[in-house]
């Protein structure tokens, strides 16, 4: 084998000592990991199994046979040894910035995202999305960990617009809600990685009972980006990918995403949406003084 520059790592040094218990092809998988740890921490399991011409289970067989539960962890523990702790924080900082420096980097990498995002975001993509949310009968929204309060949020923003629409945050109860889906509904999934095994497996069902489906992740090929998991894609992308394995500013990136989607569904509901505002305005002034 070639000789490359993460002869000392740990992950590296496992994995060595395991190739002769893995198949043929989990060791392409193996092989790949130990040569490519700077490409594989921000690389979802779908674009891994593509690059190394295996499938989705052959790397969880071999994630398990180095003792992790998935390629998630497998990747948290070789970005343990690649990225500085800061980056994780934010790809731009340094211990010793100023206050006015942190507030600059921060404002800055979230700007940086959105601007990327709104290249990524396909326009048509878009519009079906906004168009299935109008003609839905309920509206279903699956999200959790970092994803539950961007799924919330969809939900605040469609009660405004009059549209009947649920958040579930718990993985349980999107399984329950996904079996009593028909056709005339929509599935919103959010997941930044889109390897949320839950959300894709909840998705893949609402799915198969005749739901429209639409996914909210970051730009790329995973698993709930799958044509038997979503019909409708909305992306969003971001350097900090590259640097932590849970998403921040693109989270700024999702809300943005779904401000424009009531935005469009009020715009389109006209006279209707007007008055659900006015209704709404009219009950909630006995909520403040």
């Amino acid at each position: 084998m070639m000789t490359h520059p993460y002869t000392q790592s740990y992950i590296y040094k496992k994995i060595n000592m395991m190739l002769g218990e893995l198949t043929k092809s989990e060791c392409s998988v193996a092989e790949f990991i130990m040569e490519n740890q700077d490409k594989i921490i921000y690389l979802c399991i779908t674009e891994l199994a593509d690059l190394t011409d295996t499938s989705e289970a052959t790397i969880i067989r071999m994630c398990k046979k180095l003792g992790y539960k998935g390629f998630q962890e497998l990747k948290i523990e070789v970005a343990r040894e690649l990225v500085d702790p800061i980056a994780k924080i934010n790809e731009n900082l340094l211990p010793d910035d100023s206050p006015e420096e942190i507030i600059s980097k921060t404002f800055s990498s979230t700007i940086n995202t959105l601007t990327a995002s709104k290249r990524v975001l396909d326009a048509d993509e878009f519009a079906k999305a906004g168009d299935a949310i109008l003609k839905a009968h309920r509206i279903l929204i699956f999200g959790l960990g970092n994803s539950a309060s961007v799924a919330a949020d969809v939900q605040h923003k469609l009660l405004r617009a009059g549209l009947l629409a649920t958040a579930y945050t718990d993985n349980h109860l999107q399984m329950i809600a996904a079996s009593s889906i028909s056709a005339n509904d929509v599935v919103i999934g959010i997941s930044h990685s889109g390897s949320s095994k839950d959300i894709v497996e909840a998705m893949a069902f609402a799915k198969s009972l005749g739901a429209t489906t639409i996914c909210i992740t970051n730009y790329g090929h995973s698993p709930i980006t799958k044509s038997d998991v979503s019909d409708i894609k909305l992306f969003t992308t971001s350097d900090e990918t590259k640097f932590r394995i849970v998403a921040v500013s693109s989270r700024i990136a999702q809300l943005a995403i779904i401000d424009a989607l009531f935005a469009y569904v009020s715009l389109k509901r006209g006279k209707a949406a007007i008055e659900n505002y006015e209704r709404l305005e009219q009950a909630l002034t006995c909520k403040k003084y």
